[in-house]
């Protein structure tokens, strides 16, 4: 396993517990949404633009979501 496959499987793997969690806490969604610029990051390195543009849009409709709920 090479360096950018470790950062793209922690990246998804971030992204995976941030979403099981959100329901906890809205640090979460921020913490996806963080976690999605990371993957987006890694599609835009590995040469996956669609990745990484997909990637992109839902690190900002997450970090909305964060923004707008001030809930917790």
């Amino acid at each position: 396993m090479n360096a950018l496959t470790a950062f793209g499987l922690f990246a998804v793997t971030a992204m995976v517990v941030c979403y099981a969690c959100e329901k906890r806490s809205r640090w979460f969604v921020l913490g996806f949404a963080a976690s999605c610029v990371l993957g987006s990051i890694y599609g835009f390195l590995q040469g996956a633009w669609p990745f990484g543009l997909v990637e992109a849009v839902w690190s900002v409709i997450a970090f909305r979501r964060w923004w707008t709920n001030q809930s917790d």
